[in-house]
């Protein structure tokens, strides 16, 4: 009998068979959960499976220095071109309903900044990005086609889990930003921009609407 972190069982878990494919689901039923869970389950999956965390994405950028800097000024750029300009374009409200509690509330904004940072920026780029992109390039491959049905995969994935909490234009934004992160990921194969530009993109939609700014911006371009 198998062993958990047997060979054998360790070939199962990264294959793609019941116990590889109930990994998957264990795994994102954990991160709609609890996000940072799902990450840390993709994580223990790689050391029990034998899979490298490089196969991850955890592989060092060319730069640290314009990984950050770059996917800081990338996250705020993407923020405000979608609500300034593809939201408006689709008819989404001016507003984010559902975190208007957040406005002018500083605790409030505080803990919802280290929530995206840690589940966002950091839990969902692991899951979404690195273990997804690891699961699905075994039966795609890496090849033009099979990357862009990855990307388009995970995108629709990314996106749904977000219109329960934030609606259809909720999801909608969140396809969006899935197919940037897709891309990004899918180009660089490594997780570190991906995650910077996630957080920034968090932060600075939590910072228009902390500071009722979120309204102004959704006006600015088409009124």
């Amino acid at each position: 009998m198998d062993v958990i972190g047997g060979r054998g069982f360790s070939a199962r878990l990264r294959g793609l068979g019941p116990v590889g494919i109930a990994a998957i689901l264990v795994i994102l039923a954990a991160n709609l959960t609890i996000a940072p869970l799902g990450a840390m389950l993709a994580l223990a999956w790689a050391r029990i499976a034998r899979v490298p965390w490089r196969d991850l994405g955890f592989r060092r950028p060319g730069s640290w220095l314009l990984t950050i800097a770059g996917g800081v000024v990338a996250g705020i750029l993407l923020k405000l071109l979608l609500k300034a300009v593809i939201l408006p374009l689709l008819g989404a409200p001016p507003l984010n309903a559902p975190f208007q509690y957040i406005v002018g509330n500083r605790p409030a904004m505080l803990s919802m900044v280290l929530t995206s940072l840690i589940a966002g920026g950091i839990g969902e780029e692991i899951v979404y990005r690195g273990f997804l992109f690891e699961r699905l390039g075994r039966v795609f491959g890496q090849g033009t086609w099979g990357t862009i049905a990855i990307v388009s995969l995970t995108s629709l994935l990314f996106a749904s889990i977000h219109i329960p909490s934030q609606g259809v234009y909720g999801g909608i934004q969140a396809l969006f930003t899935g197919l940037t992160f897709g891309t990004v990921y899918a180009l660089t194969r490594r997780l570190w921009l991906p995650m910077v530009v996630h957080a920034s993109y968090d932060v600075t939609a939590i910072l228009l609407i902390y500071y009722g700014a979120e309204g102004t911006v959704a006006r600015s371009v088409f009124g």
